[in-house]
């Protein structure tokens, strides 16, 4: 019997970037090969129980980059100077990966590309790698083309995206210090011997497979939606942190409504708004009067608010009148969104959850705030007409900056009426959404294409292992 690969998985400490990584190794654990994760302690309490993948973890340097014990991930920062140490705690853990990776040869490393280090510990102990970054293939070549096409230097507001396969209209331009921040790592991820995409080829499009490998001479495997790879509702419920409410208590409340009349609203973990913002969200909540489950991480440890706190950011009365579920934390949200009492979803683009959505059928109304989200938005509205957009132009470098414009209550709520009216749009959109649900469901099974890109990546790590040339 052949060997099993034995591959290592670096995940950037980031929920949005270890949960799909995770996922993908657990793919490969599935087909029986040998897998490790190396991350810190505190994260490694993330990671899904229930996977076939053993985990090393390296000591987290929180003295050395002045962080209180116990913070470890972006998600347990609130501001630029935090998220700053988390990246250089992740470059300070390479003396100790590198030494590991040595002692005990690969056969291949996964690394997320914002550690760019991993290209010179890969190359000086001749281990083939692989780049993952959780973004979109679409969305990857958009990047690549911006970068090859440049802007002029004082553009500002929407714009084409330059030589692409579709005249693709972004809503925002990006701005200057988030475009210096990605070029490079782009540039050390392309090195790589292909990037790995938690995505599927019939959703990215073909076009997009072909303009990658042919423009940027590139190779890129879609192995998603990885997140399938959970199939039983407690696996789903138990993937990334620890849910801040029961996942029961979310499927009693659900069970009680109607197929397609609740709104689930959450941006992820990483975007947070001002209270300002919070209010025009609730209000158009209430305005639009459906029924919602919102997830609130900015009032995270606020469970006692007084009500003059409390009013600042929600209309008076607003909990009394009982049309929904205020979450302040994590909520189950692969559980949620396959729930059919949810009819759409008010997200800020971000892949993992534009994924988890498509899985599962579930139309969006789009808000992108910063990173890959813009360009998110257009394949969701534009290229797969699965959404709705809120109208959103303001491009922020990160999610810890305020943004300087109010996004009104009046469109929030245009845009959920949009989706949940059941006009004829809505019918259509929902069917689109529906249809690339099926497929997804065939896409990670045995024939399906993510199912052969898997076997195909593994045969070619077997035969690059034996020293054979890949045509």
């Amino acid at each position: 019997m052949e060997k099993p690969l034995k591959l290592y998985f670096i995940p950037y400490l980031a929920a949005g970037h270890m949960i799909p990584l995770c996922d993908i190794a657990a793919l490969f654990a599935s087909r029986g090969h040998f897998v490790t994760i190396i991350t810190t302690p505190l994260n490694a309490k993330i990671l899904p129980k229930s996977n076939n993948f053993n985990v090393h973890t390296f000591q987290f340097p929180s003295k050395e980059v002045g962080l209180p014990e116990g913070i470890e991930n972006l998600s347990a920062v609130t501001d630029l100077d935090g998220a700053y140490k988390i990246y250089q705690a992740m470059a300070l853990l390479r003396e100790h990966i590198e030494n590991f990776v040595e002692q005990h040869p690969p056969d291949c490393i996964v690394a997320d590309f914002l550690l760019p280090w991993v290209d010179e510990l890969a190359n000086k102990l001749s281990v083939l790698r692989f780049a993952f970054n959780g973004f979109s293939l679409f969305t990857i070549c958009a990047m690549e083309s911006l970068k090859s096409h440049p802007l002029p230097d004082d553009a500002s507001g929407p714009f084409v995206i330059p030589n692409f396969p579709q005249d693709i209209v972004i809503n925002s331009t990006p701005p200057v210090d988030a475009k210096s921040f990605m070029d490079p790592l782009f540039t050390i991820a392309l090195k790589s011997h292909g990037f790995i995409i938690n995505s599927f080829v019939e959703f990215d499009g073909e076009e997009y497979v072909k303009y990658y490998e042919e423009t940027i001479g590139h190779k890129a495997w879609h192995l998603g939606p990885a997140s399938l790879v959970h199939e039983t509702i407690q696996e789903k419920a138990e993937r990334g942190e620890k849910s801040t409410l029961s996942m029961q208590t979310f499927v009693n409340w659900l069970d009680t409504k109607r197929d397609n009349s609740v709104i689930y609203i959450s941006f992820g973990s990483m975007c947070l708004f001002s209270d300002k913002q919070l209010f025009e969200i609730a209000s158009a909540i209430e305005a639009s009067d459906y029924d919602f489950i919102w997830v609130v991480p900015e009032k995270k440890g606020k469970e006692n608010e007084s009500e003059d706190d409390k009013e600042k950011w929600l209309p008076k009365g607003f909990e009394e009148r009982n049309k929904g579920m205020i979450v302040k934390g994590w909520a189950p949200q692969m559980v949620i969104l396959g729930h059919p009492a949810v009819g759409a979803f008010l997200t800020h683009c971000g892949w993992n959850s534009v994924v988890e959505a498509i899985s599962e059928g579930v139309p969006m109304i789009t808000w992108p705030v910063h990173g890959d989200q813009f360009y998110n938005e257009k394949l969701i509205t534009q290229v797969r007409g699965i959404g709705v957009e809120v109208g959103v132009d303001e491009w922020v470098v990160t999610a810890f900056r305020e943004m300087k414009k109010l996004v009104g209550r009046d469109c929030i709520e245009k845009a959920i009426r949009r989706l949940m009216d059941g006009g004829d749009e809505a019918i259509q959109i929902r069917e689109r959404s529906q249809k690339l649900a099926k497929i997804t469901r065939h896409v990670v099974k045995e024939g399906g294409s993510s199912h052969k890109n898997l076997t195909a990546l593994i045969n070619e790590l077997k035969e690059l292992r034996h020293g054979k040339v890949i045509n």
